[in-house]
């Protein structure tokens, strides 16, 4: 429980100041626009290895956000198999996910682990949830299911 009350602390303002999800539904996480992963390129971390912003012009919509690519090649891939390329649990923070909350994903912030792109929220969060990174993916799927359509904020206030 102190991993969980020390987490809370560390990140209650990042969510304060974190990007609004859509108001359709919380199961991406989203600008106030319906922009996904602020705008980066979900295909590059792929086919380029890193984080790449995307062009504002090439875009699709998958799961009522939009995303955003560096080529119309990558929008092509995208389309063809957005959920190869989505990040996991909507772009929300993979380890906070594994607590049983949602917070933020920093697009910089990231790992590809059996052809699944993970998002995390802080370098240090990031840096703990690669120290058993099986283990918090098999939480996060199982607090997944029952999280995804909440609202961030209101899983943390019922903590």
């Amino acid at each position: 429980m102190s991993i969980i009350k020390s987490f809370i602390g560390g990140v209650a303002v990042s969510l304060a100041l974190a990007t609004s999800v859509l108001a359709a539904g919380f199961d991406v996480n989203a600008t106030t626009t319906g922009l996904a992963i602020q705008g980066y390129d979900p295909v590059a971390y792929f086919t380029d290895g890193e984080p790449t912003k995307g062009d504002w012009e090439i875009t699709a919509v998958y799961n009522d956000a939009t995303y955003r690519f560096a080529s119309e090649e990558n929008k092509a891939k995208f389309e063809a198999n957005p959920e190869a390329y989505a990040p996991a649990y909507g772009g929300y923070c993979a380890f906070g996910t594994a607590m049983g909350f949602k917070f933020d994903g920093d697009p910089t912030l990231w790992k590809i682990v059996d052809n699944k792109l993970y998002l995390n929220l802080s370098k240090p969060i990031q840096e703990r949830w690669e120290g058993n990174i099986p283990g918090f993916i098999t939480d996060a799927n199982g607090h997944w299911e029952n999280i995804v359509d909440e609202d961030p904020a209101v899983l943390l206030a019922n903590q």
